[in-house]
């Protein structure tokens, strides 16, 4: 048996998730090579992880068998708490509607703008999670989702902790969250802010609708649909789905462009081929580089679900395992896009790798609402880094929460 199996086996019980969450942070290749060979499926006292590629997907594509039950207390009626609902299907159809994905061109130009002009300002040096990686997408969300009126500080505050609290603040990260009841209190305050502001933003944008002279932005054109009467989506709705617009942008955004810049800046044989990349008249030439970079360094190394049937994983090979109902399954999504069974070669870094089964979105049903928008926004803030003369970073990025707090880069 492998060295780090028999560190987890040896250490007690109750201090097995504390050893294997470290490994999976801090030393994940080895880790997760060593899992997927000896034990893809690794029951805890209280958590069931897989590691291979088959049973990631086959937990993320299952909706009917695994669920987002740890999302109901954090997020209540918002459609991303349910699975297979009404509810889900008709607001998120209407959600990836009203996006209108022929904006996309016209976003990734203004985040274009707006990155550059931030680093123009910085004169060189810059904190990206403080001063870039967090205001691209907020300006982003003010101008083209219809949050115009609100303040920059109040949009990342609320954005924050509701993500904070759906998916840093499980019964599984009590160990790294010193205390959980705060980030719920947060989170609380914030989605009444949220609420109260966003009911603002809808009374003053029914008046211009019923008047004609309704926006483009998202929040008037889910007026727009809601007072049409044509399907069930009353007022109610436009409030919560606005406010989830906003939440699912910011600080996802920022932490998967953080964790591209730090995997490029690493890497200076790729470093060179990205920046020829960043400086083609092709942007989209460039964004090959981004989405490599997150299949080595993602932003979010597993997936949680909740087993509702009994599931038997890796069938057929001689670890196979059963999950039991009611177990908490992570799908560790980082150590399935180094699966060889589905990635040739995982251990090279190939900016023209096809990207169609890494877990960089999600898969399966929760597969991430703006992922569209998002597969422009971030590349985009990258590149623009990357165009800077002789970008370097100061120091590694700095996590707070399961967030980057600071990553301090220098230019010029």
């Amino acid at each position: 048996m492998g060295a780090y199996l028999d560190r987890i086996d040896a250490a007690p019980a109750s201090e097995r998730w504390r050893l294997v969450r470290g490994l999976m942070y801090g030393e994940p290749q080895p880790f997760f090579a060593e899992l997927r060979a000896e034990r893809p499926v690794l029951e805890l006292p209280d958590l069931t992880i897989v590691t291979r590629f088959a049973d990631c997907a086959l937990t993320l594509r299952r909706h009917q068998d695994f669920g987002v039950d740890l999302y109901r207390p954090k997020q209540g009626d918002y459609f991303m708490a349910q699975d297979d609902t009404a509810d889900h299907w008709r607001d998120k159809s209407i959600m990836r509607a009203i996006l209108d994905f022929e904006q996309v061109p016209r976003m990734r130009a203004h985040v274009g703008d707006t990155a550059r002009d931030i680093l123009r300002e910085a004169g060189g040096a810059i904190d990206a999670p403080k001063r870039l990686t967090r205001a691209v997408p907020i300006s982003l969300v003010k101008t083209f989702f219809g949050f115009d009126d609100a303040d920059d500080e109040q949009l990342f505050d609320w954005s924050y902790w509701n993500q904070q609290d759906a998916f840093h603040n499980q019964f599984f990260d009590a160990i790294v969250t010193p205390d959980p009841q705060k980030i719920v209190r947060e989170r609380e305050r914030a989605n009444t802010e949220l609420a109260l502001f966003t009911a603002r933003v809808m009374a003053k944008r029914s008046v211009a609708v019923k008047l004609g002279f309704g926006g483009d932005d998202s929040i008037s054109r889910l007026i727009h649909l809601s007072f049409s009467g044509g399907v069930n989506f009353p007022l109610k709705k436009v409030l919560f789905n606005a406010g989830g617009l906003l939440i699912g942008a910011v600080e996802t955004t920022s932490h998967a462009v953080n964790n591209a810049l730090a995997e490029l800046l690493k890497r200076p044989d790729v470093l060179d081929r990205a920046r020829a990349a960043a400086a083609s008249p092709d942007a989209q030439a460039f964004d090959g580089f981004v989405f490599e970079a997150l299949r080595f360094n993602p932003a979010f190394p597993y997936f949680f679900r909740t087993c509702h049937r009994r599931t038997v994983m890796s069938a057929g090979t001689p670890e196979a395992r059963a999950v039991e109902p009611n177990a908490t399954v992570l799908a560790v999504t980082h150590s399935a896009m180094f699966d060889e069974a589905a990635f040739e070669e995982p251990d090279r870094f190939d900016e023209a790798r096809s990207q169609a089964d890494a877990f960089t979105f999600g898969q399966g049903l929760h597969e991430c609402l703006g992922r569209v928008i998002a597969q422009a926004m971030i590349p985009e803030v990258v590149r623009q880094c990357l165009l800077l003369p002789n970008l370097r970073a100061e120091g590694p990025v700095r996590f707070e929460g399961g967030v980057p707090e600071s990553f301090p880069l220098r230019w010029g």
